[in-house]
């Protein structure tokens, strides 16, 4: 029986322990996206306790707290900071098996040095007091805490319409030693459900881009000003939440008049929505295309479907879910419409629905064009899949139908501080399953091959990819 997190923890092979020990283990982070407030890196203050720095805002966390019957008060409620956590704690023993088990511990471990405690209500108390009694130290504010882990880089996640200030302050600290740079994500500029709240919205990307929005070139026109906005300020990617990909086309005179009805306050019937949807969609493409960025499509998220909650605590708390909608054909349409015209930028893939995997490995082959190795990607298992389960079926269904050798790794995808042990855990289970290979004979035992091979989807791949940092 091996110990519990111990240092050959997800590692069941000589192979795969030389592979995670050698080459995977002190590799950067190269973190391209995630959902970090600019603000707080901007202004590195510390942390007030445990519950401020990793349960606020964890909807992972909040989620098996609901499920095991503990009072929203003591989640997103009016409890104190130390009642949220004692009820975390009273949570924790009752998660073994869900990912969040070995998380938990392995955050303690890395961040805190706590080790040989489980967190329980019994030991609470004790994990409490120490944590917090580090969290007042210089080392263990934001920066200080990326420094720690070797972010190379951190891509935050930024509507168009923002003055990128908190950006631009981090980028003049010549002491900030993480690179941290926006990505531009237009999903209220492609909202026109609600004629309402989107007329709102256009009036204050309008500002942001001194255009006076009336027609749906001129949102076009204030995107692509926001774009130019963004890449002068380090911007290299795009990102797009979609329930189901885009592929309402539509001519240039529908799309005037779909818009023009929202416009003046009317909402948009379902083919006139999906046609603005797709039309920005493909434009945001283009531009992406024109500057040299990268687009990240995250698949299949139904979001907010508790409608009473979403009323109470709003989006982000828990209460989304993996929607089961057919994709393949409307996103190679997509795909096929930019590629027609030679404007498909490179792409990053991600599913909620771990049933799609295969699907957009293999849509993904249909537009490799030469240019850049693995354009088209496989994202990492997101999400509720990113765990070992969905990390393995990504990586060997990525493995069985592309070019397992140009993935560009993991990501944190996460509003917490806490959260950089994951690129660990995604590290040790990748060297697993390549050594795995080794050991079944389907793979050469070549050191120098495989560990050159984990180091760049570790770290080098990304930097090569997303092409943002300038150094090692």
């Amino acid at each position: 029986m091996a110990d519990f997190l111990n240092e050959d923890f997800l590692l069941s092979s000589k192979t795969a322990k030389d592979l995670f020990h050698s080459h995977a283990k002190n590799m950067p982070i190269f973190d391209y996206h995630c959902h970090l407030p600019p603000q707080e890196v901007a202004e590195n203050k510390n942390f007030k306790n445990l519950t401020d720095i990793w349960l606020k805002g964890d909807h992972y966390k909040w989620r098996l707290m609901r499920a095991a019957g503990v009072d929203e008060k003591f989640i997103t409620g009016g409890a104190s900071d130390e009642e949220k956590f004692q009820a975390w704690a009273r949570t924790v023993p009752k998660t073994i098996g869900n990912p969040i088990f070995p998380w938990t511990h392995l955050e303690l471990k890395r961040y805190f040095g706590i080790s040989g405690l489980t967190l329980s209500p019994q030991t609470a108390d004790e994990i409490w007091k120490k944590a917090n009694a580090l969290l007042g130290r210089p080392d263990f504010t934001p920066r200080a805490i990326m420094e720690k882990f070797r972010v190379k880089l951190v891509c935050t996640t930024d509507d168009p319409a923002d003055d990128l200030g908190w950006h631009k302050q981090v980028a003049a600290d010549s002491s900030m030693k993480t690179k941290m740079l926006p990505a531009y994500r237009p999903d209220k500029a492609m909202a026109v459900d609600n004629a309402a709240s989107y007329a709102a919205y256009l009036d204050t990307l309008g500002r942001a881009a001194g255009i006076e929005i009336k027609t749906y070139r001129d949102l076009i026109d204030a995107l692509d000003k926001r774009h130019a906005y963004f890449h002068e300020n380090g911007s290299r990617l795009t990102d797009h939440a979609l329930l189901v990909p885009l592929a309402g086309f539509a001519p240039d005179s529908q799309l005037q008049a779909a818009f023009a009805k929202v416009r003046a306050g009317q909402d948009p019937g379902p083919e006139e929505a999906d046609a603005i949807r797709t039309g920005v969609l493909l434009e945001i493409a283009r531009m992406n295309a024109k500057r040299g960025w990268t687009m990240q499509l995250h698949i299949a998220a139904m979001r907010d479907n508790n409608s009473r909650m979403f009323k109470s605590l709003g989006p982000n708390t828990g209460y989304d879910a993996i929607h089961d909608a057919p994709i393949a054909a409307s996103l190679s349409k997509f795909f096929d419409c930019l590629e027609a015209s030679r404007q498909l930028p490179r792409t990053v893939l991600y599913s909620l629905n771990e049933n799609d995997n295969a699907a957009l490995a293999a849509l993904a082959g249909c537009f490799q064009d030469g240019s850049v190795p693995g354009k088209i990607q496989l994202g990492s298992a997101w999400w509720f899949n990113d765990q070992r389960d969905g990390m393995e079926a990504q990586i060997r269904t990525l493995a069985n139908i592309g070019v397992l050798a140009y993935f560009v790794g993991m990501l944190t995808d996460s509003r917490s501080y806490m959260s950089y042990p994951r690129h660990e855990y995604f590290r040790r289970i990748l060297c697993n399953v390549i050594g795995g290979w080794v050991e079944d004979g389907e793979a050469p035992g070549d050191m120098k091959l495989l560990g050159g091979m984990v180091e760049d989807i570790c770290y080098n791949n990304a930097k090569n990819y997303f092409a943002m940092l300038t150094d090692n």
